[in-house]
């Protein structure tokens, strides 16, 4: 869009000799940019903060239900925590990506969170229940290895890091001390729970939101691991460090 918009301008030059005429043709190539590509950034930019907003309110509801003890209990030990607000199962059906979301990741040194980094999950092997539409999404990476493999440009979820269902009801938190996966997975649909498996499912970077997002191209090791800085993320944060704390163990 911008090489477009230079050649206007650079038109716009050669065909008036006029003095000044370079300064009207950047100024008209400033304000087609302006109407023309920005629009679709600030959309970007939009989508990605309700994005984040929906993750938290996910993640607040993981911790208040009481059928999640076993979630809470990992959640504090856990290396990093990814949130799919919404799965729709009718995107499955098109073969499009079921949905968004986003990735936060535990410094093992200080113990503080970072990102959030924005991707995609989806695929044909995704498996609804009977009675779910759309289902919220929580997998805690349990290890380094499960850390690892979410910073890659793609991964497949139960062959790249091995994947566990996490354990749902009440009393349910020592079930959880022989869980031995990379990455534990829970759902919810419509208080539906386990409504849909992520077993080989493909989690993706989103790069183009993770842009919109930071302000500039930003890959996910640079969000997670050296701690990009975006303030608008704190509310997301705070979130996460009220239930799973500020370091694991």
């Amino acid at each position: 869009m911008e090489r477009r918009l230079t050649m206007i301008a650079r038109r716009i030059t050669r065909t008036s000799r006029a003095p000044g005429a370079q300064i009207i043709a950047v100024a008209m190539g400033i304000t087609l940019f302006a109407t023309v590509a920005r629009p679709g950034w600030a959309g970007e930019a939009l989508e990605t903060r309700q994005l984040v907003q929906q993750a938290r309110f996910t993640l607040e509801n993981f911790q208040a239900d009481p059928m999640m003890g076993g979630f809470r209990d990992l959640a504090r030990r856990a290396r990093g925590v990814f949130v799919a607000p919404q799965l729709l199962k009718a995107a499955f059906v098109v073969g499009a990506s079921g949905g968004s979301g986003v990735l936060v990741v535990r410094d093992e040194h200080t113990g503080q969170w970072h990102g959030p980094a924005f991707y995609t999950l989806g695929g044909a092997s995704f498996g609804f229940q009977i009675g779910a539409e759309a289902s919220e999404v929580v997998v805690l990476a349990m290890t380094e290895r499960g850390v690892n493999a979410m910073l890659q440009p793609s991964v497949k979820l139960g062959a790249d890091a091995s994947l566990a269902v996490g354990p749902v009801g009440m009393g349910v938190e020592g079930a959880t001390e022989n869980l031995s996966a990379d990455l534990v997975a829970f759902s919810r649909s419509k208080g539906l729970y386990g409504g849909v498996s992520v077993q080989g499912a493909v989690l993706g970077v989103r790069t183009a939101w993770n842009k919109a997002y930071y302000g500039k191209p930003v890959t996910p090791s640079r969000i997670l691991i050296h701690g990009e800085n975006a303030p608008q993320a704190e509310d997301l944060l705070a979130t996460v460090r009220h239930f799973a704390g500020p370091r694991s163990g």
